[in-house]
């Protein structure tokens, strides 16, 4: 009982044309609470640089782009 595991490799899977683009459309739905999770934390994670930086009085303004 050393090692009891198997390697599997799957070849084909049979799946009907209009069950895959129903898959294809939940997973849709369910890519949009994710990214709305994603952004919230991103922009979370950027104000909080932001502040951190203005508390400790670092400029970020090098990293701005500038206006032509």
């Amino acid at each position: 009982m050393e090692n009891d595991s198997q390697n599997v490799i799957i070849t084909d899977i049979k799946m009907p044309f209009f069950s895959m683009v129903i898959f294809m459309i939940k997973w849709v739905f369910a890519i949009i609470p994710a990214a709305i999770i994603i952004v919230a934390v991103i922009a979370i994670l950027v104000f909080g640089a932001n502040e951190l930086a203005s508390i400790l009085g670092i400029d970020l303004s090098g990293f701005m782009p500038t206006s032509p």
